[in-house]
C-alpha cells in the first residue's frame, strides 16, 4: 500500500509494505507514481519514506526480472525529477537496489542512523540503467559509485553524509520540519531551479524550457512580494503565481 497524508504545504508519501520491507514491484511503482503526482499537485514539498524499519529493501524479486517492472520503475524515477516541487527522501533504514535508485532520484535526502545504501546487482546478475549510474556518480562522486556498483559495498548514514549521498541527518520528524521550511520558499523559484538542475547539459529545447521557467519567476507576483517583504522586514507570503 502507498499512503499519502498532507499537513499544510507538505505531503508525506509512505511505502507501507512492511511485510516485504517495502520492496517495490510493478504495482507499487505505479501506485507511487500516482501518489507523487497527486501530492505534487496539492503540496509544495513531497517527502517519501518507508513504513517500519526499512526505506525500501529493493525490487521484489518475484517481479524484478519482468520488463513491465523495469519500465514502471524507470517512469517513477523520471517522475521525481519532472514534478515541479522539491522531493525529499527520508531514508529511515536500508535503501537497497531499487530503494537506492528511488532515494537518489529525489532532490534531497535525509538519513536516520539506520539508513544504508547499496546495490546488490552483481549478486543477482542484473545491471542498472545508465541514468541510475550517472545519477549516483553525480551525487556521490565516481569513487563512491564504483565502490557501490563494482565492489558491491554498502554506504551507511555517516558515510552517505560525508560522501554527498545525503544532505542531512535526521528522522522523519526532522525531515518534515525541513520540508516545512522549504515549503515557505517561492514555489516558482524552486521550480525553475529544479528544472535547471534536471536539464543541465541537456538539449537546446531543454535550455529554452529553463529560460521560460526563470522568466516566469522574475515576472511573478511572488517576486514583487519578495521585494516588498524584504523592504518591510517581514517574512514573505508566496502564493506560487
Amino acid at each position: 500500500m502507498i499512503a499519502t497524508t498532507t499537513s499544510g504545504a507538505v505531503a508525506l508519501v509512505t511505502i507501507d509494505r512492511h511485510e516485504r520491507r517495502n520492496a517495490l514491484d510493478t504495482e507499487h511503482c505505479l501506485a507511487l507514481q500516482a501518489a507523487v503526482t497527486g501530492a505534487a499537485a496539492a503540496a509544495r514539498v513531497v517527502v517519501i519514506t518507508g513504513a517500519g524499519s526499512a526505506f525500501s529493501a529493493g525490487a521484489d524479486l518475484s517481479d524484478a526480472y519482468r520488463s513491465e517492472f523495469r519500465d514502471a520503475l524507470r517512469a517513477l524515477l523520471e517522475l521525481l525529477g519532472d514534478v515541479p516541487v522539491p522531493v525529499i527522501a527520508a531514508v529511515n533504514g536500508p535503501a537497497l537496489g531499487a530503494g537506492t535508485q528511488l532515494a537518489i532520484a529525489a532532490d534531497l535526502r535525509i538519513v536516520a542512523p539506520a539508513a544504508r545504501f547499496g546495490v546488490p546487482a552483481g549478486r543477482l546478475g542484473l545491471a542498472l540503467d545508465h541514468w541510475t549510474v550517472r545519477r549516483l556518480a553525480l551525487l556521490a562522486g565516481g569513487a563512491t559509485a564504483r565502490l557501490v556498483l563494482l565492489a558491491g559495498e554498502e554506504v551507511d548514514a555517516e558515510a552517505a553524509l560525508r560522501r554527498g549521498l545525503a544532505e542531512r541527518a535526521g528522522d522523519l520528524q526532522e525531515a518534515l520540519l525541513w520540508a516545512g521550511g522549504i515549503a515557505e520558499l517561492a514555489p516558482l523559484t524552486l521550480a525553475a531551479h529544479k528544472l535547471a538542475l534536471e536539464r543541465a547539459g541537456g538539449e537546446e529545447a531543454d535550455h529554452a524550457e529553463v529560460v521560460a521557467a526563470v522568466r516566469a519567476a522574475w515576472e511573478s507576483d511572488d517576486f514583487a512580494e519578495g521585494l516588498a517583504a524584504f523592504g518591510e522586514h517581514r517574512p514573505p507570503r508566496f502564493e506560487g503565481r
